[in-house]
């Protein structure tokens, strides 16, 4: 709470002031040193949420925490994450967010703009390797910054139905995987359904998933760092050199084993073709399945790791931290937050909110996953074997997301992956 001082000079003639104006000035004063309370004597902290298919879900979760006390009343901002740049910006951010954890959202962890939660339950409850996927996005020294509540595990959807049909094994192997698009294909059915012209289904998806599948990206985005401004054609580690087998591999499974119309089909159409059985496989993420489902929500969907090697133990799963609570600096409410997401991360709640968007629990309690559209990925999630896809890890000021499109759409792998070495050598520079 604060009071407001009247600016300097404004009093030098001073007139009787009426009784009406008195009052009115009171009333005034008596709101403004309140700010932060509502009117039943409450703290308000303001919770900034924006994963739209999760609003109803966390709307109730709001509706119970204000029921179960009487000290703290909790508002949800869902207004997304312009708006709560901006308040960082003008020095008025949430008192808590729960946001994506992706390059925006690291700014503020990697200045040091959100507090440290490291002494909370919930950031002691964090599996250490999920920890260090957080740290690979952004970091602030000797902080635990960003807790996740959220993972979300991509790969392969596919047609169990028609994988049976035509007597198919999910791929483990990328000479397996070729061999099932040529049956596919030879059957008359469309092996990939492509959705190239929404650029984030291709970064997210083919770019993340054929660099992940072919570079151990933990080890890879560590020496990048140290090569910093040098990163370039004869440096120990770059993008030209360490991706391109991958990409051409990509390239491979876009030109021959996509549908023709790829190029100008949208994240819509792919959906809509995989809930009516229109291809076999897609690179996607679970938020396609409730998307799916309005279409047919009984499309018969499992989910594998892209194969890109001949060596089944490589085989990882794209994972990005779906959401991670944050409590800027700048809030005069630490306290009522942390109490806030102590409550978030109660077990009951954080497993019924993962099962309900199908992800996967950060926490060494969580419970195991079970729907059998993403169940394909479990194992390797349980055993670690993931890693945050190069488009989160990428600085947001290199446009990963269009130069990663170009490459699908007909740019030469090597020219676009020495575009993006240059972007990461001027971007070191800066730094």
């Amino acid at each position: 709470m604060s009071s407001v001082a009247s600016p300097a000079g404004k009093h030098r003639f001073r007139r009787p002031l009426t009784k009406a104006l008195v009052s009115l000035l009171a009333a005034v004063m008596t709101g403004l040193t309140v700010a932060g309370c509502s009117a039943g004597g409450q703290t308000k902290i303001v919770f900034a949420f924006n994963k739209r298919e999760a609003i109803p879900f966390m709307t109730q979760v709001v509706k119970e925490y204000n029921a179960s006390q009487s000290k703290v009343r909790v508002t949800m901002d869902t207004s997304g994450i312009g708006t709560t740049a901006a308040g960082f910006v003008r020095g008025n951010p949430p008192d808590f967010l729960l946001a994506n954890f992706n390059n925006q959202a690291a700014r503020y962890v990697t200045h040091c703009s959100v507090t440290d939660l490291s002494d909370t339950d919930a950031a002691k409850r964090i599996r250490p390797d999920v920890k260090t996927l957080v740290n690979q996005v952004g970091v602030c020294p000797g902080r635990t910054s960003a807790v996740p509540y959220s993972i979300m595990a991509a790969g392969v959807l596919y047609n169990k139905d028609i994988f049976a049909k035509y007597n198919l094994q999910v791929p483990t192997t990328w000479d397996e995987l070729i061999a099932v698009c040529k049956k596919l294909q030879a059957a008359g059915v469309t092996p990939f359904y492509g959705t190239l012209f929404d650029s984030w289904t291709v970064s997210q998806g083919w770019f993340d998933y054929a660099a992940g599948g072919s570079v151990d990206l933990k080890s890879f985005f560590a020496s990048m760092d140290k090569e910093g401004k040098d990163v370039g054609p004869d440096s120990a580690v770059s993008f030209q050199k360490d991706f391109l087998p991958g990409m051409e591999k990509m390239m491979q499974l876009v030109k021959t084993y996509t549908n023709k119309d790829a190029n100008s089909k949208i994240y819509g159409d792919g959906n809509t073709a995989m809930a009516n059985g229109k291809a076999a496989m897609y690179l996607q993420g679970p938020w396609a399945f409730s998307e799916i489902s309005k279409t047919n929500d009984k499309a018969p969907l499992g989910t594998f790791p892209l194969p890109m090697t001949n060596d089944a133990s490589d085989l990882k799963v794209a994972v990005n931290v779906d959401l991670a609570a944050m409590i800027p600096e700048q809030s005069t409410h630490q306290a009522e937050a942390k109490d806030f997401m102590d409550f978030l991360f109660q077990k009951k709640r954080i497993d019924a909110y993962n099962a309900s968007q199908l992800g996967y629990g950060p926490t060494t309690d969580a419970a195991k996953v079970t729907d059998p559209r993403i169940a394909g990925l479990r194992s390797y999630y349980e055993g670690g074997k993931f890693y945050a896809g190069p488009s989160y890890v990428i600085p947001q000021a290199i446009p990963i997301t269009n130069l990663s499109q170009s490459i699908v759409l007909g740019s030469d792998p090597k020219t676009v992956l020495a575009t993006i070495d240059a972007d990461w050598a001027r971007f070191s520079r800066r730094q």
